[in-house]
């Protein structure tokens, strides 16, 4: 578990990156409430830029948002894309879904992505930027006959949750190879939803063991886009392969910003 205290550790320099993360809708006490998990405000700590989290946004208004920022991270949630964003009818009413999230992250992605802002996408993140290029999902991975069961543990201990699930193939001579200096290594698992198509431009950085896309880069992308099925903000500092994807976003939000931003 966490230290409630969240004590900060470290003081960021003036000139560090600031990142865009993305929040979550939640009802809490019948007042609607805009949540960010503190793993994620945590990790963009730990790659070397201040977070800003934000609620939500207008589509018109994104550009705007993004003149503001260094790098954008699309966090993980409870909560599904609608599928009707890929062409389909909901299967099950009794999943948490997230229409204020879903009317403005997935213009976010396709204007980070264009304007080649460095993006990291984790889970859900993953998921929507697949859908907002043109990919579909699968409502329920587990269901889907030659899938695994991805959903995490039902367990009350978020150590057993978020623990090590199943193993990713790394795709050879791939960014994500170069970024972690390893062909497999273990991650946690905590989806239903999981990549049916594939958005075209989009290329496979590692594969679960029953071949469901576990990661990808955007290719048509100027800058670093890198999304994972997997939390690699869940403790971070203790885990080699997640703090080399944080450090390798940290350093494209700064390359970003020192190109882009006047000194």
């Amino acid at each position: 578990m966490y230290n409630n205290t969240y004590p900060i550790e470290e003081s960021l320099p003036a000139d560090a990156p600031r990142v865009l993360i993305t929040c979550c809708n939640r009802m809490v006490n019948d007042h609607p409430f805009h949540m960010v998990g503190r793993k994620y405000v945590e990790a963009v700590r730990l790659a070397g830029a201040y977070p800003i989290a934000v609620p939500a946004a207008h589509p018109d208004e994104v550009d705007a948002w993004l003149d503001m920022v260094d790098g954008v991270f699309l966090t993980g949630s409870a909560s599904n894309l609608h599928p009707s964003y890929f062409g389909e009818a909901l299967l099950d009413s009794s999943k948490p879904l997230d229409p204020v999230r879903d009317a403005w992250t997935l213009p976010l992605i396709r204007r980070a992505v264009a304007r080649g802002i460095p993006l990291l996408g984790v889970c859900r993140g993953f998921q929507e930027t697949n859908v907002a290029l043109g990919g579909s999902l699968h409502q329920a991975v587990h269901e889907q006959p030659g899938y695994a069961n991805h959903l995490e543990a039902n367990h009350p201990d978020l150590d057993v949750q978020y623990g090590p699930s199943h193993r990713v193939q790394v795709t050879h001579d791939g960014q994500l190879a170069a970024i972690v200096k390893s062909g497999t290594f273990m991650v946690n698992s905590l989806h239903g939803q999981g990549i049916a198509r594939l958005a075209s431009g989009l290329h496979v950085e590692a594969r679960a063991e029953d071949g469901l896309v576990e990661a990808f880069t955007v290719a048509q992308s100027p800058g670093f886009a890198l999304c994972v099925q997997w939390h690699p903000e869940w403790k971070s500092r203790t885990n080699a392969s997640s703090m080399a994807i944080l450090r390798a976003f940290g350093d494209a939000c700064r390359q970003w910003r020192a190109t882009h931003r006047a000194p």
